[in-house]
This record gives C-alpha cells, structure tokens and sequence, in this order.
C-alpha cells in the first residue's frame, strides 16, 4: 500500500518540511532542553530519510541507501541557504546541517536493521 504512494508521500513531506522550514516556527511545543530545535531537525530528518528511502525502493536503482543520503545532505543544506537567503527569521546554522545529518543516519540505521521494513 505504501509503495503505491510512496512518491506522494515523499514528495508532499518535502513539500510540507520546506515550508515549515522557511516560516516562523517560533510556536512550537518546548521539550524543556535548550537543543529543541536540533531535536526537532534530527527527527524531520529520521522521517525524511525513511520516506526517500521507501520512494526509491519503488525504483530500479542501484545504491539506494547512499542515494537517500546525499539527496538527504544536499536537501537539508540547500534549506539552509534558502533561510539564510529569503527568510528574515531564519538564518544558516552549521549545527542545523549537522542535526540533519544526524538525523539521517539515524533513518539509515532503521532502514538497515530493520527487516520488517519491507513496506508493501
């Protein structure tokens, strides 16, 4: 089921990070710990990461997992510039790039030590 709207999915989460990514964001719940907002990276980009992945498992291509973590890496970077460029409340911040990353081999290690993962 999944994998029939495995590009939906994907595409509309990357459509929804983006702009909760580029807007005041100034509302959202405290976790009680001055790294919200790293915690809050890590864990749009454990998501990111399962969705791309699930996406292009539904494609004959080779490398998948690394495809998923560069596409991962150049998306949240590009988010980066983008705040830094065309927001006024947003800046670039290398440990933003860094929680993104974090987040993202965090998705790998789920997608590699899962095998019930096999979404259908």
């Amino acid at each position: 089921m999944l994998k029939k709207f495995a590009l939906i999915l994907f595409g509309g989460y990357v459509i929804a990070l983006t702009i909760l990514s580029l807007i005041n964001v100034n509302g959202l719940p405290s976790l009680g710990s001055s790294m919200d907002d790293k915690f809050y990276h890590i864990a749009a980009y454990v998501v990111f990461t399962l969705l791309c992945f699930n996406y292009l498992r539904t494609l004959s291509l080779n490398y998948k997992i690394g495809v998923t973590i560069v596409v991962g890496v150049i998306y949240g970077i590009i988010i980066e510039v983008l705040q830094n460029t065309i927001t006024t409340l947003r800046t670039l911040d290398f440990y933003d790039v860094a929680a993104n990353t974090i987040g993202i081999l965090i998705g790998v290690v789920i997608i590699k030590s899962s095998k019930s993962l096999k979404l259908k």
